[in-house]
């Protein structure tokens, strides 16, 4: 298993730099595969295609920044858990801008919406009766974190993780706050 993960990670890091280098249509995997000196059938081993290690690029770090951040904080601290998440997309903004920039099957958006919608649907069902986590109100919260994180990435003086939550704060905070307010006047 060892191996496995040095390879994928050879070929993680291959990927990166020519990303860095060259659009991500531009890129074949014969590139990946030249960078770090193996062949394509090593390559095929561990992947289906260049999306999918984009894909596991993703999903290996992101899950060991959550596992850090369920040993280290809190549980009832989400804020903090959503700054830890914005900080890790601010700090690989550039490979992130360009991944979200992939369009069509197995893009990073449509992977990024299969990962947070579960995580999302969780989340509505214990905020709100069961009945109200239907699909159409998962994906309308899932549409919103996505389209928010992909605005806030490509923006050319995207800010700081910090200030992008104390707004994202704000606006959900006050916005559950007037809701009551105006639902107990009535």
């Amino acid at each position: 298993m060892a191996d496995s993960n040095i390879t994928k990670r050879a070929l993680a890091s291959a990927l990166r730099e020519l990303m860095q280098e060259v659009p991500f249509d531009k890129i074949q995997v014969t590139h990946i595969c030249e960078r770090c000196d193996m062949n394509r059938k090593s390559f095929y081993y561990h992947f289906m295609d260049k999306y999918d290690l984009v894909n596991w690029i993703f999903d290996t770090e992101f899950i060991t920044l959550a596992m850090e951040g369920a040993n280290e904080m809190p549980s009832d601290d989400r804020w903090e858990l959503i700054e830890r998440v914005c900080k890790y997309f601010y700090e690989n903004r550039d490979f992130y801008r360009k991944a979200l920039k992939i369009k069509g099957q197995n893009s990073f958006s449509d992977h990024l919406q299969e990962y947070y919608f579960p995580l999302i649907k969780l989340r509505v069902a214990r905020l709100i009766s069961d009945d109200a986590a239907e699909d159409f109100t998962v994906n309308f919260f899932t549409d919103a974190v996505i389209c928010t994180i992909e605005r806030w990435l490509s923006d050319k003086e995207c800010m700081p993780p910090v200030l992008l939550v104390s707004k994202l704060k704000r606006i959900v905070e006050g916005s559950a706050a007037a809701i009551y307010k105006e639902m107990n006047l009535t």
